[in-house]
């Protein structure tokens, strides 16, 4: 167990470099399983979530290796069964891609019921629909999602309410179906089209990805590839937020900052700076934060993955802000903790109150789940004192070396171990 350890008040100045997008490497790596050849995935962050669907793979046969410190080699040949149900299955909620993809290779699927972050339910009810339409039968017993089809069939699928992940598992089912599937109402979000750019590049034909219509003609086969993911958003929009908390100034580089438009409007309108590169974006504080009201909502608008983090922005704003989460029924379980820190927030179902304070000050708090937890980070680094984080494996999860990353920008932050306090006093 560790914790981190952060003296505030450190205005944030340098430059960062942002890593490959977790949420496309979590769902492209799955997709290598319908290759016939090998597979270079290039710009992989080196995260504890790529690391754990990494070892799934492995442990059902797959021959992949880290042939550099980016690059993740995939020759998924050596898988012969269609079976994914170890413990790690249950620690990451991107393994349900397994689901999709094995479905799309073997016709078949059994895979145990996915975990993750808790912040709501997370049903995959539009995952089971989008496979059944495509003529799959289904059956959930002790804890196993079992999908099987005598043939994948092309098919028009309209999805009910915009998901990510079922968009993401049907085009991996479909892609080697017979004939045209449709996607109606999908998701639109950068790593949905990273995913289909990667598979086009193995031979799939998908059109429309980053609109509400996607088309998928089934292939008989897909080769090997060569493939650079794209850059995170959500990391960039943290880095971007940290330095407008501590008032500092740091050009944060390998973005696309098209994918950043909603993050950056945002930031603009609190009273952020930001300048646009090709590549990069600069952020920088030159004056007091204003209110602002957010509402969270599938791409193209603002990301409830980065909700937490400005929610800590907009408490050190002049005023009274709200945000409006439109993506998760309980994502503000995090607000307790913040509040720890001298926040003044108050949650009324899926509206956040934030009442703006003069500073923030340093406490013991934990991470609830990944993007919590890089809230938690930066209100440490803002914050008057001395701020311990607990839980930092959920941080872990999504951000690359950030100890190492926020340190390069003059942060004062550290890992230290938590020392067992779990023990049985001698008798006297």
């Amino acid at each position: 167990m560790d914790k981190f350890v952060i003296n505030g008040q450190k205005k944030l100045s340098g430059e960062v470099s942002i890593s490959g997008a977790k949420n496309a490497a979590v769902a492209i790596i799955p997709a290598a399983i319908l290759s016939d050849g090998i597979c270079r995935i290039e710009n992989i962050p080196n995260i504890n979530d790529v690391t754990l669907i990494s070892r799934i793979l492995a442990k059902m046969g797959t021959d992949i290796k880290m042939i550099d410190k980016t690059t993740l080699q995939i020759n998924a040949k050596g898988i012969k069964s269609p079976e994914a149900s170890c413990d790690l299955v249950r620690q990451m909620r991107a393994s349900s891609y397994l689901l999709g993809a094995l479905l799309g290779r073997f016709h078949k699927a059994m895979v145990s019921f996915p975990g993750g972050c808790d912040f709501g339910v997370r049903p995959i009810d539009q995952h089971l629909k989008g496979f059944t339409a495509l003529g799959a039968s289904y059956k959930v017993e002790s804890g196993i999602v079992d999908v099987e089809a005598k043939e994948l069939i092309g098919n028009t699928i309209y999805m009910d309410i915009v998901s990510v992940g079922a968009t993401i598992n049907i085009m991996l089912a479909a892609v080697k179906a017979k004939g045209l599937t449709v996607i109606e109402n999908a998701a639109k979000e950068p790593h949905i089209v990273d995913l289909a750019n990667f598979l086009n590049s193995m031979g799939a034909d998908i059109t429309g990805a980053g609109t509400d219509c996607i088309k998928i003609r089934g292939v008989s086969s897909l080769q090997g590839t060569t493939y650079s993911i794209i850059p995170d958003q959500i990391e960039a929009g943290t880095y971007m937020v940290a330095a407008a908390a501590t008032g500092g100034n740091v050009l944060i580089k390998n973005v696309i900052p098209k994918h950043l438009e909603a993050i950056s409007a945002k930031l603009q309108e609190i009273g952020v700076v930001i300048e646009e590169f090709d590549e990069s974006v600069r952020v920088s504080r030159p004056s007091k934060l204003n209110k602002c009201n957010v509402k969270t909502m599938p791409h193209p608008g603002f990301p409830t993955d980065m909700q937490p983090q400005i929610a800590v922005l907009l408490s050190m704003a002049s005023g009274t802000s709200m945000i409006n989460e439109g993506v998760w029924d309980n994502r503000f379980k995090y607000i307790e903790e913040l509040n720890r820190m001298g926040t003044k927030i108050s949650v009324d179902g899926k509206i956040a109150v934030i009442d703006g304070i003069e500073e923030l000050i340093g406490a013991p708090v934990k991470a609830i789940d990944l993007r919590a937890g890089a809230a938690m980070i930066i209100a440490g680094l803002a914050a008057k004192g001395t701020t311990t984080i607990e839980n930092v494996h959920y941080i872990e999860r999504g951000y690359e070396n950030i100890i190492n990353k926020l340190k390069s920008l003059g942060a004062d932050i550290k890992k230290v171990e938590i020392e067992n306090q779990n023990f049985m006093p001698k008798a006297l």
